[in-house]
C-alpha cells in the first residue's frame, strides 16, 4: 500500500502538465459541488471504462481513501439527547466493569471480558436507542448477532432497563445454580433473552448472512412478512480472519441482501496483539467486501478531525493517514498526546503546522470514529435505508476504550477482567460516575432512581421501538396439526415381491407426502448442497422449485426432460451449491424460524453424510444453543455403504459425533417403516409438542426388499431398539445379534448361516439408535446412583437382554465405540462382543469393504462362535472350522492399522 502511495506521489510530482491537471480536478470539483458525487462517480467511471478501452492500462483498486466515506456535510444527524446517552452509556460501562471485576475477585477463574464493550459501547448506545425494533403486531422485530464478548455491556443495559436483577448481575458465569448470566450469547442458557449464539468466532456474521437470505425467502414465498425487518451482526476484525466471517459475502451480495448490515469493530487487536501490525484491517476488509459487490461505510476519524481535514487542501494529512499501519495507531492510542505530535504529526513539518495551536490535551482528544454518537448515527442510517446491496460498516475503535492504563489500546486488553483499586478510581472519574471514595472499594452497581429523567430517557426509547433487545421468543404462537403415521402408509407396507428401494428412496417418499399435506407442505424446507440426484430428489426441483430471488433468467439445459432444474422467485428448495457450511446455516435459520418469524418451518438439510457433522460440527453445537427443530439427514450413511468413493467419503463416525450433542436425536434406521416413524415421531414433538429438539437420521443408497412395519414396533424403534425375528426355539444354542443402518441385514444373514451351518439359533435385533439406548442406561444409572434406597431402575436395553439367552454380539457400519455405548447395560454375566468399522475407508465393492472390516455375516457368524467358545458352550475348534469355510484369512492385517 506504501509503495503504491508513494509511487502515486512520485507521478504527480513529475506532472508534465500540472494547469491541465488542475483543469480536469477544477472541472471534477464543479461537479462535485453542483450535481453531486453519484455524478461525479459516473462521470469516473465512464472515463475509466473510456481509457480502458482504448488499451490504458489503469490499475484496479477496491478500496478508498483511508477518511470517513460519509463527507462531514452529509452527515445524519443524531436526533437523541446525547448528553442522556452519554451519561447512560458511562453508568453502563461501570456496571459492565463491576459485574465482571467482582466476579473475578470472588472467583479468580470465572475470566470475562471488558475491551469489546468499551469499544462497542457507543454503537451499541445508538443502536438500542434509535435503529432496533422489536418485534410488534407492525414489526417483526430486527435481528441482532451481538459480538460474543461484549455481553457484560449487554446484561449493563438490561440490568438499567430493569429486565436483569443485582443478584444476576452478581451471577455473571455462575450459572449452575439458575441464578447466574451466561459468558456469551447463549439462548440456552438464557431462553428468553439471547437471540443467538457468536461464539465461538466466525459463526455470527456466517449465520447472519443465511439468516438474512432465509427473511428474503420468507417473504417471497408468503409466508411472513419480513421486508422492514433488519439483521445486525457485529464482529470483531479479528474475527474476521476466520474463514466463515468471509465466506458467504458473495452470497449475500448476490441475492442483495440489504436487510442485513455487518458492522466490524476495528479495534485492531485480537487476544495476542494487532490483527495487522504492519497493514491496516480496515483497508483489507474494504477491499473483500467492495470486490464481493456490498456496500462499504468507513466510520475512522472522529469530529476533531474534521477540521484538520478541511484544511488538508496538499492532501499530506489523508497521505500520512494511509501510510501509517495498523501497529503505529494502537500504539499512538497506549500513550499520549505528546507522542501522537511527535510520532504521527511528526511525519510531515506541515502536519505540525496544523496542530501548533492545539496542546497535547486537544491533541489526545481526537477520537476515533466509533467513539462519537454522531459519526455513528450517520452510518446506522445510511445502512438502514440502503437497497439493492447489503452493507458493511468497518468502526474504527479503541480496545479497551476508557480503561485507562489497564487496558486501553494494549496487547492485554483482551484478557483483562482484573482491576486494582487505581484502576477503578480513574474510570469512576473518567466518566463522572456519582460514587463516594468510601464505597469504590465494594465496586456497587449503579442504578439511579426510576424517575431519574435519564431513566425515563431509556425507557421511552425502547418503548418507542417497540420493546426491549435483545429478547427471545421460546414457542410459535401458531399451531400445525400433525399428520398421524398412516399417512406415510407408502413406505410403512412390505415393498411388492421382486422390489427393492433404499432407506433414502424411503424418505424421498415421506417428504412427497409430507409436501402434498394441506397444513406443512408450505412450511418443509428442503436444503441441498448440489447432491440432489444423489439422494434421488431432483424431481423436486420442477414439483417446488429451486428459490432464487431474480427467478430463472435462462432456458435451463435439460427443459425437455420432466425433471428439469427449475429456479424461481418463489421456489421452496434451498441449493446451497458445494457449501455444507451454508447448508447447516440456512438449517439453522429455518430450524429457529419458530422463535425469530413466529412461523414454524420443517427444514430437512440433506448431505453426504460424511461431510455432515465431521464439517460443521461447530454449527451443529451452534444450532443446539438456539434450541434449532428440524431434520438433518445423513445421505450414503457407514463406512461400507458407498462403493467406490474411498477414504474422505466414507462415514464411520457420524453418529459419534452426534451422540455427544444433548438435543439431537440420532437415529440410523435400516428399513423404510422405521423411517417413517422416526420422522412422523420427530413432526409430533417438534412442532406439535415444540420441544427443542432436533433429528439426525442416516439414510443409505443400498437397496433392497422392505419388510413393512408390523403391529408394536413403533415404540422400540422410537426408543432405540426392539426384537425384528426370533430364532428357532428347538435350538439348544443360541445367540442375540444385534444391528442397525445396512448391517442389521448382516446380522439378519448371519442367524440364517448360525441356524442352517451350526445349528445355533440368533434373536435379531434392530437398534435405529443405540446413542438412545445408551443415554436411557445412563440416565437409569444416574437415577440409581443418586436413590440407591429407592427401588433401582432397569435400563430399556437390560430389560430387552436379560431374559434372554446367548451372547450377545453388536454390529454397525460405524466405530465401535458406537455399540460400545451400551456395554455397560448388559445383563450381568453375559458375553457382549462389538464389530464395527474402525480404520480408514476404501474405495470397493460394498461387499469386499464388509470384508476388509470385517463386518460381514461371515465375521458376525464367526464373532458368534468364539463368543459361544468363550463361554464354553462349544469347543474351539467349531470356530476354527467356521473361519476355514467362509475362508477367512487369520493372517489378514487389522483394518485399523491399514
Amino acid at each position: 500500500m506504501s509503495a503504491q502511495l508513494n509511487q502515486v506521489t512520485t507521478q504527480i510530482g513529475t506532472d508534465p502538465d500540472m494547469q491541465e491537471t488542475k483543469e480536469w480536478l477544477d472541472a471534477l470539483e464543479a461537479v462535485l459541488e453542483n450535481e453531486g458525487p453519484e455524478r461525479a462517480h459516473y462521470l469516473m467511471e465512464r472515463m475509466v471504462d473510456l481509457a480502458r478501452r482504448r488499451g490504458a492500462q489503469i490499475p484496479f483498486s477496491s478500496t478508498t481513501a483511508y477518511v470517513n466515506t460519509i463527507p462531514t456535510k452529509q452527515e445524519a444527524h443524531c436526533p437523541g439527547n446525547l448528553e442522556y446517552e452519554e451519561r447512560l452509556r458511562s453508568w453502563m460501562r461501570w456496571n459492565a466493569m463491576a459485574m465482571v471485576v467482582k466476579a473475578n475477585r470472588a472467583d479468580g477463574d470465572l475470566g470475562g471480558h471488558l475491551s469489546s464493550f468499551a469499544s462497542l459501547a457507543n454503537m451499541l448506545g445508538i443502536g438500542f436507542n434509535h435503529f432496533w425494533h422489536a418485534p410488534t403486531a407492525d414489526h417483526g422485530g430486527d435481528l441482532l448477532y451481538i459480538q460474543g464478548h461484549s455481553s457484560p455491556g449487554v446484561y449493563a443495559r438490561a440490568f438499567l432497563e430493569g429486565r436483569l436483577t443485582e443478584e444476576q448481575m452478581l451471577n455473571f458465569r455462575k450459572e449452575v445454580d439458575g441464578k447466574g448470566l451466561s459468558s456469551y450469547p447463549h439462548p440456552k442458557l438464557m431462553p428468553d433473552f439471547w437471540q443467538f449464539p457468536t461464539v465461538s468466532m466466525g459463526l455470527g456474521p456466517h449465520m447472519a448472512i443465511y439468516q438474512a437470505r432465509f427473511l428474503k425467502y420468507l417473504h417471497a414465498r408468503g409466508i411472513a412478512k419480513t421486508d422492514n425487518r433488519k439483521i445486525w451482526a457485529f464482529c470483531g476484525d479479528g474475527e474476521m480472519d476466520e474463514p466463515e466471517s468471509l465466506g458467504a459475502i458473495g452470497l449475500a451480495a448476490r441475492d442483495m441482501l440489504d436487510n442485513l448490515v455487518i458492522v466490524v469493530n476495528c479495534n485492531l487487536q485480537r487476544l495476542d496483539g494487532p490483527v495487522r501490525g504492519n497493514t491496516k484491517i480496515i483497508q483489507e476488509l474494504e477491499g473483500e467486501f467492495r470486490g464481493a459487490g456490498w456496500n462499504v461505510v468507513k466510520v475512522i476519524w472522529g469530529p476533531g478531525w474534521d477540521a484538520l481535514l478541511a484544511q488538508d487542501k496538499e492532501g499530506i494529512l489523508q497521505r500520512v493517514m494511509m501510510e501509517t499501519v495498523d501497529g503505529e495507531y494502537q500504539n499512538y492510542k497506549a500513550k499520549d498526546g505528546a507522542y501522537v505530535r511527535k510520532h504521527f504529526f511528526g511525519k510531515h513539518p506541515k502536519l505540525l503546522e496544523m496542530v501548533a495551536n492545539m496542546t497535547d490535551d486537544d491533541i489526545w482528544r481526537l477520537t476515533r470514529g466509533g467513539h462519537d454518537p454522531h459519526k455513528i448515527y450517520a452510518a446506522f442510517k445510511i445502512a438502514q435505508e440502503h437497497k439493492g446491496q447489503p452493507t458493511v460498516l468497518l468502526v474504527k475503535t479503541i480496545k479497551g476504550y476508557g480503561m485507562g492504563k489497564s487496558g486501553e489500546a494494549r496487547n492485554t486488553a483482551h484478557q483483562t477482567k482484573k482491576l486494582d483499586d487505581e484502576a477503578i478510581r480513574e474510570m469512576r472519574d473518567r466518566f463522572s460516575l456519582p460514587i463516594p471514595d468510601d464505597k469504590l472499594a465494594d465496586i456497587p452497581f449503579f442504578k439511579p432512581a426510576d424517575d431519574a429523567p435519564e431513566m425515563v430517557y431509556l425507557h421511552e426509547r425502547r418503548k418507542a421501538l417497540g420493546g426491549y433487545l435483545p429478547q427471545r421468543r421460546q414457542k410459535a404462537e401458531e399451531t400445525l396439526p400433525v399428520p398421524g403415521l398412516d399417512a406415510f402408509k407408502n413406505v410403512l407396507e412390505a415393498t411388492p415381491e421382486g422390489r427393492e428401494i433404499s432407506t433414502t428412496q424411503a424418505f424421498v417418499r415421506v417428504i412427497s407426502t409430507l409436501l402434498k399435506d394441506p397444513n406443512l407442505g408450505q412450511r418443509v424446507v428442503p436444503i441441498l448442497v448440489d447432491e440432489s440426484r444423489t439422494f434421488g430428489m431432483e424431481g423436486l426441483f420442477r414439483q417446488i422449485g429451486i428459490y432464487n430471488p431474480k427467478g430463472q433468467l435462462y432456458e435451463p439445459v435439460d427443459k425437455d426432460q420432466v425433471m428439469y432444474y427449475r429456479e424461481d422467485k418463489a421456489g421452496q428448495i434451498l441449493q446451497e451449491g458445494i457449501n455444507e457450511a451454508g447448508g447447516m446455516s440456512s438449517w439453522i435459520a429455518a430450524a429457529t424460524s419458530y422463535s425469530t418469524n413466529d412461523r414454524i418451518m420443517i427444514p430437512f438439510y440433506t448431505f453426504y453424510s460424511m461431510f455432515g457433522f465431521q464439517r460443521i460440527g461447530d454449527q451443529v453445537w451452534a444450532s443446539a444453543d438456539m434450541r434449532a427443530r428440524g431434520f438433518l439427514m445423513g445421505g450414503t450413511a457407514g463406512r461400507t455403504t458407498l462403493n467406490g468413493e474411498g477414504l474422505q467419503h466414507e462415514d464411520g463416525h457420524s453418529h459419534i459425533f452426534a451422540a455427544t450433542i444433548p438435543t439431537c436425536m440420532p437415529y440410523d434406521p435400516t428399513f423404510s417403516h422405521e423411517v417413517a416413524v422416526i420422522i412422523q415421531d420427530g413432526l409430533r414433538r417438534m412442532i406439535a409438542n415444540q420441544e427443542d429438539v432436533f433429528y439426525y437420521i442416516t439414510i443409505m443408497n443400498e437397496n433392497y426388499a422392505q419388510p413393512g412395519i408390523k403391529p408394536g414396533q413403533e415404540e422400540g424403534i422410537l426408543k432405540g431398539m426392539y426384537k425384528l425375528q426370533e430364532g428357532s426355539a428347538d435350538a439348544k444354542l443360541r445367540v442375540q445379534l444385534i444391528g442397525c443402518g445396512t448391517i442389521l441385514r448382516e446380522s439378519i444373514f448371519a442367524a440364517e448361516l448360525l441356524q442352517n451351518d451350526w445349528g445355533v439359533a440368533a434373536d435379531v435385533w434392530s437398534a435405529p439408535s443405540l446413542t438412545l439406548v445408551a443415554r436411557d442406561g445412563q440416565d437409569a444409572e444416574r437415577w440409581n446412583m443418586v436413590n440407591p434406597s429407592k427401588e433401582q431402575r432397569v435400563p430399556y436395553v437390560t430389560s430387552l437382554m436379560q431374559d434372554t439367552d446367548g451372547p450377545i454380539v453388536a454390529t454397525t457400519d460405524y466405530m465401535r465405540a458406537f455399540a460400545e455405548q451400551i456395554r455397560a447395560f448388559m445383563p450381568k454375566g453375559r458375553t457382549y462382543k462389538v464389530l464395527g468399522t474402525d480404520g480408514f475407508g476404501r474405495s470397493d465393492s460394498r461387499a469386499k469393504l464388509r470384508e476388509f472390516f470385517e463386518v460381514n455375516r461371515y465375521y458376525v457368524t464367526v464373532a458368534a462362535l468364539k463368543s459361544l467358545a468363550d463361554e464354553g458352550k462349544i469347543d474351539v475348534s467349531v470356530v476354527e472350522q467356521a473361519i476355514a469355510k467362509y475362508g477367512i484369512d487369520a493372517n489378514k492385517p487389522n483394518p485399523v492399522t491399514q
